[in-house]
């Protein structure tokens, strides 16, 4: 039984007839999206509908996990849990053949719908375990992205993972890879305060799952120990950054993170997060003693014999004709620096690399900076710029060194060499605009540009650069923002004027860049999820969620005479009370918070019988009307209801039932409320 969806072959040989795994109504929303966008407008849709299961199952970003893999065009290829088809498209580009195999017949549509033009691709729906046994034993690569960690759901045995990699075993050729993409679970955003991928809890993997579930990480250690049991020898773990879902870059043990590198930790699209450290810096650390393999947020592990990338990052945040993968290939002892265009569009921005290097080499000549050499070559049809791997310190570290002994005037000093030397022949028509220090490598034989991407074909000034650099510089670190920017500008002779052109022009080249297409973190932010940090934390904690309640029988309110009630609050924001006062008491304080706030009395009754809320004789307060009749704020934190009894009707034992909406406040709003009330009434 198949059914077809454009080129596209849906194989329900194995289909139960239901789908045993759905998102919802979700899945109905994407089958109808891929139906009538095209994926160049994948990204408008993603910002248009802001939400997390449309942004995961659509995004281009989610490729990069395969897309950087060699693979000679002519390979076959599995993927097993193919679902909406996240990474079908980059796997059908590359290869000659790929069979996918999905539990869901809507995900394999939305699958098939979304791919349709690809005239490679099979999807076989249906459990794994039925399917398995009429899949060939031949395959080059075999994807398992997202999926080996349901092990215990394919399988249901007693050793589920090395039973699955077992029979992911028997299907792969002599030569071929297994390529396993899952979460650490000793990743170090769990730590930091985000919530277990799978299970939506805080530290579920930190403590080895103690409380169960379905699904299961693991460490390296535990991943090796699985490949140990099942006779697996030849594995190469790489390490997706930020984590394997939306990867930007992807790194080895042969090129490990550099100090500074790992600057972009915000992955909350999917929940909100606690941040309950600086994950930058804490990666600094263990990049510093050699642990980052260990805290990793996601791990890439290729079975078999590893490729030639050792590292790859990518550049496809931005419009087509920009978009490009930059990678270190190894060769002998070393790497080659290789540029590869991502799309048709960005061929010529690539080749173009030929031509800056020449023109740039020309401005430069008979100065004190060189170029890294550029050459053009091909890949498997794709032209690419190849550059020399260069040893040595990136000016930014240089930086970094005397801004770290507060050593201002050394900063200068190489701040003036930097200067001095980019700014030769300035008058020149061609001009590398971004000279970031990140650019730049200070070695014993002199100073070297590394990359000139965005070179143009006119004199720029160089104290525009310069100013761009500095302001590069400081973005990517918090920590240097103790830079004396006064002295850079009086250094540059730069007004203030100027320097507000020059973040203009800025803008404008950014959005020429991006093709105004919104940055991963303004997704984030559409989509909504919160980042808690530890100092809201700790106001939070300190948020008493108890209303304390004062009697006084004549004798005035006092401590003694006091008691809280611990479960009034049945929200955040609304709280019900219901006492038991005994027939001596003629007062009642009820004190809503222990901070400054707004209260709404919304019901209040004695025994059966509602009290006259604008009666100040029976209900005075320690706050300031905003409206009458309406809500109280008090700029106190020691708000305080006062319910005068005497002159009301009693009994031995009364019962008073109040009702009341809470709006907890900073002290300063609280404080402009109450100032507001004359003006405003």
């Amino acid at each position: 039984m198949t059914e077809q969806i454009g080129n596209i072959i849906l194989d329900l040989t194995h289909y139960p007839g239901q789908d045993l795994y759905c998102d919802g109504q979700v899945e109905d929303e994407l089958l109808e999206i891929v139906k009538t966008h095209k994926p160049s407008e994948y990204q408008a849709v993603i910002e248009e509908k802001r939400s997390w299961p449309i942004l995961y199952h659509l995004s281009h970003f989610r490729e990069n996990i395969v897309e950087w893999i060699p693979m000679q065009k002519t390979a076959k290829v599995l993927e097993v849990g193919s679902g909406c088809g996240a990474i079908t498209g980059a796997l059908a580009k590359k290869a000659g053949e790929v069979t996918c195999v999905d539990l869901s017949k809507k995900r394999s549509l939305i699958n098939a719908y979304r791919h349709a033009d690809c005239d490679n691709v099979t999807i076989h729906v249906g459990n794994f375990k039925d399917i398995e046994p009429d899949l060939p034993t031949d395959y080059d690569f075999i994807f398992l992205v997202g999926v080996f960690e349901y092990g215990i759901s394919y399988m249901g045995t007693e050793k589920p993972f090395e039973e699955f990699l077992s029979i992911i075993l028997k299907h792969v050729s002599k030569n071929g890879r297994i390529v396993i993409a899952i979460e650490n679970k000793y990743g170090l955003k769990y730590f930091a305060g985000c919530k277990e991928d799978h299970l939506g809890t805080y530290f579920s993997g930190v403590e080895n799952y103690a409380a169960g579930g379905g699904v299961r990480t693991f460490s390296r250690p535990g991943l090796e120990q699985i490949f140990s049991s099942c006779g697996v020898k030849d594995y190469h773990f790489y390490y997706p950054y930020p984590d394997y879902k939306f990867m930007t870059a992807v790194y080895s043990d042969d090129r490990l993170p550099q100090k500074g590198e790992l600057s972009n930790n915000l992955r909350n699209f999917d929940r909100d997060r606690l941040l309950l450290f600086d994950e930058k810096n804490a990666f600094d650390g263990m990049i510093e003693d050699g642990l980052f393999p260990i805290f990793s947020n996601s791990y890439e592990v290729i079975l078999g014999e590893a490729v030639e990338v050792a590292y790859a990052k990518y550049s496809n945040d931005r419009a087509p004709q920009f978009q490009i993968r930059t990678e270190f290939v190894k060769r002998d002892q070393t790497f080659v620096v290789r540029k590869t265009p991502l799309t048709e569009q960005a061929v010529s921005h690539v080749t173009g690399m030929a031509d800056a290097y020449t023109g740039l080499c020309e401005r430069y000549r008979g100065g004190e900076v060189t170029m890294n050499s550029c050459r053009l070559t091909d890949l498997n049809g794709v032209p690419a710029a190849e550059f020399e791997f260069l040893s040595g310190k990136l000016l930014s570290e240089l930086l970094d060194e005397r801004l770290f002994l507060k050593d201002m005037d050394g900063f200068m000093e190489l701040f003036g060499e930097y200067l001095k030397k980019t700014g030769y022949h300035a008058d020149f028509a061609v001009s590398d605009y971004d000279l970031a220090f990140d650019n730049m490598i200070v070695r014993d034989d002199g100073w070297t540009i590394i990359d000139y991407e965005w070179t143009v074909k006119r004199p720029v000034e160089t104290k525009e650069t310069a100013f761009r650099a500095v302001q590069c510089y400081l973005s990517q670190d918090p920590g240097r923002n103790c830079l004396d920017l006064d002295r850079i500008l009086t250094t540059l002779g730069i007004t203030e004027t100027e320097a507000e052109e020059y973040r203009v022009r800025e803008k404008a080249f950014q959005d020429f860049v991006t093709g105004k297409a919104r940055a991963m973190s303004d997704v984030r932010a559409l989509i909504g999820n919160q980042v808690i940090t530890l100092d809201l934390f700790e106001r939070m904690s300190r948020v008493d969620f108890r209303i304390q309640i004062y009697e006084d029988d004549g004798e005035g309110f006092q401590e003694s005479r006091s008691y809280f009630v611990q479960d009034a609050f049945v929200s955040t924001q609304e709280a019900f009370l219901h006492l038991s006062v005994d027939g001596s008491v003629k007062k009642l304080r009820i004190d809503p918070t222990m901070e400054p706030c707004t209260v709404r009395i919304l019901a209040l009754s004695l025994n059966g019988q509602e009290l006259p809320l604008q009666d100040k004789r029976i209900v005075s307060t320690n706050g300031k009307n905003l409206k009458k009749d309406a809500v109280t704020v008090f700029a106190s934190e020691d708000p305080n209801i006062c319910v005068n009894l005497e002159g009301l009707a009693r009994k031995e034992t009364n019962e008073l039932l109040m009702k009341l909406e809470v709006a907890r406040l900073p002290m300063r709003v609280a404080e402009s409320l109450k100032e507001s009330v004359k003006k405003i009434f």
